[in-house]
């Protein structure tokens, strides 16, 4: 078979609109996900402001800001299964730490947070539980 100017025009065009539309986008361009849900962030304590400012350093980029989540990228924060009944502190060190296996989600497993401290997880769990009782679901 023989590709004639026509055919190999209509490839190229094919491609070229592929690009355009997304279908190339990288990892990078995921993590532009809508918030899942809509967060109200109550007045902050101290300790609840240096946990948002860990939070926004090591978590933000694929749970969104205030713990909303992202589409397509990773569940809010605010989850009733992440009350402290269900998942206590010590769940968040250990997925920072280590991952988390996906099993009340479909986002697909958490990989380990490089570089995120024992001592700023801590924070992170004030400032998150914080967002929890401002909303309701603590």
């Amino acid at each position: 078979m023989r590709w004639g100017p026509v055919a190999i025009a209509g490839v190229v065009v094919a491609v070229v609109v592929a690009v355009y539309f997304g279908l190339g986008k990288g990892p990078e361009d995921v993590r532009q996900g809508a918030p899942i849900v809509a967060v109200t962030v109550p007045e902050l304590g101290t300790t609840e402001r240096a946990g948002e400012a860990a939070y926004n350093k090591n978590c933000a980029s694929c749970h969104g800001a205030d713990a909303a989540g992202q589409d397509g990228v990773a569940p809010p924060l605010r989850a009733p299964h992440l009350r402290a009944g269900h998942h206590g502190d010590q769940a968040f060190l250990v997925a920072a730490q280590v991952g988390a296996r996906a099993h009340h989600w479909s986002f697909g497993n958490m990989p380990p947070v490089e570089g995120v401290a024992a001592e700023d997880i801590g924070l992170i769990v004030d400032y998150v539980r914080g967002l929890k009782r401002a909303n309701g679901t603590e």
